[in-house]
């Protein structure tokens, strides 16, 4: 008998120590979230020095204005108009990066309180600011797009307000379902019973703890709205002004372009299947990392 209930106990031991190896190893971010790291790092360093480095990828013009395979004067080759594609792609990126950032804080800053508030209120405020959201998620987002820019402008302030219009509903929506959760925590009540007003709960007990699955979420709504930016450029309707990845893609998709240099389309294309893959990926890593569940939804 005794040595049974040994054998029981030991079983035990080593089925929690298992699961305490398979937590630990849950937890770990692994080698693919670093190596999508260092390669966002590369993009945007490249992309916020791009200014002082030793291209040009507005107007330069090379090679006399042809169209030349990939060497190793020009990395990714030339355009038909002779310029250099590798320094457009970084000039481009900073025009696509800044619309996916400003579009993805917009979202931040607008549907996360809204869905803080929601959530810690509920009732009629809850009823009210969930429509909205309803309404944002129910409303084609293209069609919203196509309204806005068409009636103003195609700054970059303009599109990238209009990606973070579509990004207010998701965000939102996430920070009311934990919001709502976190609520009836120990801590929040322990602030309430101490005397709390609302507002410093929201700010110091919830905001906290509703900003980690925010952040993830925002990894991977900027990669959605950078691949937007290039649905916007093949319909005419991205920035103005400047290189971007959608606008280089869509110069590059020319039938005889396509037929004599398809690295004029296809450069922009890998960078930026490469830059929302490691958005992506990253956003996803560290949602299991802190164990969102996309239940909350």
């Amino acid at each position: 008998m005794a040595d049974d209930i040994s054998t029981e106990n030991t079983e035990v031991v080593l089925d929690e120590a298992e699961l305490e190896i398979d937590d630990a190893v849950k937890k770990k971010l692994g080698v693919g979230f670093w190596i999508a790291i260092v390669w966002l790092v590369l993009v945007v360093g490249l992309a916020f020095l791009a200014p002082v480095l030793p291209i040009d990828g507005q107007n330069d013009v090379a090679a006399g204005g042809r169209l030349e395979s990939p060497s190793m004067d020009h990395f990714f080759g030339t355009d038909a108009a002779g310029r250099d594609v590798f320094a457009r792609t970084i000039w481009g990126a900073r025009v696509s990066l800044s619309v996916g950032f400003i579009a993805i804080l917009s979202g931040l800053f607008v549907g996360g309180p809204l869905g803080i508030i929601a959530g810690f209120f509920r009732g009629k405020v809850d009823a009210v600011i969930s429509f909205i959201f309803l309404s944002l998620l129910s409303f084609p987002s293209l069609v919203l797009a196509l309204l806005i820019v068409n009636s103003l402008d195609r700054s970059l302030k303009i599109v990238a307000l209009v990606l973070g219009i579509l990004a207010v509903a998701p965000i939102g929506r996430l920070a009311r379902a934990n919001t709502i959760v976190f609520a009836e925590r120990e801590f929040v009540q322990a602030s309430r019973v101490i005397g709390a007003k609302n507002g410093r709960i929201m700010v110091r007990e919830l905001l906290p703890n509703v900003l980690i699955p925010m952040s993830a979420l925002a990894l991977l709504g900027m990669a959605v709205a950078i691949v937007a930016e290039g649905g916007l450029a093949f319909l005419g309707l991205s920035v103005k002004e400047g290189a971007t990845w959608g606008k280089m893609i869509l110069e590059g998709a020319d039938p005889r372009t396509l037929r004599t240099g398809t690295h004029v389309s296809m450069s922009p294309i890998m960078v930026l299947f490469l830059t929302v893959l490691a958005l992506n990926y990253a956003g996803d890593r560290v949602r299991s990392y802190f164990d969102v569940r996309e239940t909350a939804f």
